[in-house]
């Protein structure tokens, strides 16, 4: 159980509070599979220092976590992402990661002086690309195994 660097990126400017980004952040890592049961976290001294923000933001941050049991503090030892949770509180970590995500998105483009339309419009001709990505890398990748089985 290795003490993972844990990579956050706060965004002052945003209307978001600094815990919650933690809280999305670390949920969003916990979710996706980049840190795993018995990662150790940085103190929350050590983190405040490193965001560069009050010692209480993360430690607000890392209570708001305990309690949905997504770390675990043992004193005189660390901060702990716990086991595996249930799939119910995957899912609704998932749902919760995209929707602070959408909100970071919005937020920003708005900020940016972009309309709805014009955000609508973005993420439609993002999904197509990403869906037009997909299919040829389907496809290239069928093209491979057809190649080496030959």
């Amino acid at each position: 159980m290795a003490n993972k660097k844990l990579i956050l990126q706060v965004d002052f400017r945003s209307g978001l509070p600094i815990y919650t980004q933690i809280v999305n952040q670390v949920q969003a890592q916990v979710a996706g599979g980049v840190l795993k049961p018995g990662d150790q976290l940085p103190t929350v001294r050590a983190l405040a220092e490193e965001l560069r923000v009050n010692f209480n933001t993360v430690a607000r941050a890392y209570r708001i976590l305990d309690e949905a049991r997504i770390i675990s503090t043992q004193q005189g030892r660390g901060t702990y992402i716990t086991e595996i949770p249930p799939p119910k509180v995957t899912e609704r970590l998932r749902k919760e990661s995209l929707e602070a995500l959408t909100q970071r998105y919005i937020s920003e483009a708005m900020r940016l002086d972009f309309s709805k339309d014009e955000l609508s419009e973005a993420v439609k001709n993002q999904l197509k690309s990403w869906k037009a990505g997909v299919a040829a890398e389907g496809n290239s990748r069928n093209e491979e195994q057809e190649i080496e089985s030959e």
